[in-house]
C-alpha cells in the first residue's frame, strides 16, 4: 500500500501497525536482524520513518544485554540535552529504581563551562563522572560530550558502565562515535552523522520496553 493512500486503523493499533509495515519493508529489502538488536533499531525506525539505522546502528558484545541489567541493576541515566530527558519514560525507570538526569541548565555547569572555554555538554559529562552508583550516558546531541567521556576515559580512567552514542552533526559526530568505539566500553553507536535527542531516548525506552516484555 503507497504512503498517500488512506488506511484505517484503530488509535490503539497505530504503533503495531506501524512495526509490521518496518518489519515488512525490512524483510521486503533482504534485512535481517540479530534478534537481540531487533526491537532497538526498529524502535529507532519508528521514531524516525529512517531505515537507515538497520544498517549504521552498532552494538558492542552483549550491548544490550549489559544496558538491560544496568537499568534492573537501578543505573542513572545522564542525559546530554533536556530533549532526551524528557522523552526518556521516567516512570518506566522508576520501577527499576533508575533516575535520568541532565546538567545542562546548571549554573554551576555554565560558568564552568565558561571558564574553562568548553561546551556545557563537555562539563555536564565531567560533573556526570561523580555520580555515585553506575551510569548509562545517552548523548543524542553534542559529540563534545562523547569527546570529553573519551578523555576522562583515556586520560583519568573513568570508566562508563554503558553509552548510547547517538549525537547528530557535522563537526566531529561520526569522529566522536567512532572514538567511543574503539574503547572497550559497553555501547550502542550510530555511525555517520545521523542520531538525535529523539534517538538516544527512544533506545533508552526500547531497553525499558524489552525489559518488561521479557519478563
Amino acid at each position: 500500500m503507497a504512503d498517500d493512500e488512506y488506511i484505517f486503523v484503530k488509535p490503539e493499533e497505530i504503533e503495531k501497525e506501524s512495526f509490521r509495515i518496518i518489519g515488512e519493508e525490512l524483510d521486503r529489502e533482504g534485512i535481517k536482524l540479530k534478534p537481540e538488536e531487533e526491537p532497538y533499531i526498529k524502535r529507532c525506525i519508528h521514531t524516525s520513518a529512517d531505515f537507515s539505522y538497520a544498517k549504521t546502528l552498532t552494538f558492542t558484545e552483549n550491548a544490550t544485554a549489559v544496558l538491560e541489567d544496568l537499568i534492573r541493576d537501578g543505573a542513572s541515566v545522564i542525559c546530554d540535552t533536556q530533549m532526551a530527558l524528557a522523552g526518556i519514560n521516567k516512570s518506566g525507570l522508576k520501577k527499576y529504581g533508575c533516575e535520568a538526569h541532565c546538567f545542562m541548565s546548571d549554573q554551576r555547569i555554565r560558568e564552568i563551562a565558561k571558564k574553562e572555554g568548553i561546551t556545557r555538554a563537555a562539563a555536564s559529562m565531567e560533573a556526570a563522572a561523580h555520580l555515585e552508583g553506575k551510569k548509562i550516558f545517552a548523548i543524542g546531541n553534542a559529540p563534545t560530550a562523547l569527546l570529553k567521556l573519551d578523555l576522562l576515559h583515556c586520560e583519568q580512567g573513568f570508566n562508563p558502565d554503558f553509552i548510547i552514542g547517538v549525537p547528530v552533526g557535522f563537526v566531529n559526530a561520526a569522529y566522536s562515535k567512532d572514538l567511543i568505539l574503539k574503547t572497550k566500553i559497553p555501547c550502542i553507536v550510530n555511525r555517520g552523522r545521523k542520531g538525535g535527542s529523539n534517538i538516544a531516548a527512544c533506545l533508552v525506552n526500547a531497553a525499558l520496553k524489552h525489559i518488561g516484555q521479557s519478563k
